[in-house]
């Protein structure tokens, strides 16, 4: 039987083997996205100087969302053109997306697609 500790265990290590694996990419910025339960978040942090240099969420008020639901999909595309556009204003071109150990799959999937179509490369 597995209990909580050991589920926080093994998400501390997925989350720390992800981030391992993207140090190789050399002094790019890191785009990192996370998911509450009620909303989206992401950010563009530059790690040589600890500071962030673009930051977008889903709770924001002037947010345009088709729908009730600011965690879904169509919200996670939105949110990537938002923070590509938001990235591109402070001259940021190239990144590294940080998934924080979660699968490449649904939500980060098409906030990545999304990012991409709006001119970030990663």
């Amino acid at each position: 039987m597995i209990n909580k500790e050991n589920k926080l265990v093994k998400a501390n290590r997925r989350k720390e083997r992800a981030k391992f694996k993207l140090k190789g990419y050399g002094n790019r910025p890191r785009l990192v996205f996370n998911k509450t339960n009620r909303y989206l978040i992401a950010q563009v942090v530059d790690d040589t100087q600890g500071k962030t240099i673009a930051y977008a969420t889903t709770a924001e008020k002037d947010f345009s969302v088709s729908g009730y639901s600011r965690k879904n999909k169509e919200a996670a595309s939105e949110l990537g053109k938002l923070i590509a556009t938001r990235a591109k204003n402070n001259g940021i071109d190239k990144v590294m997306l940080d998934r924080s150990g979660m699968i490449y799959h649904g939500k980060i999937a098409s906030f990545a697609e999304a990012a991409r179509e709006k001119g970030l490369e990663f």
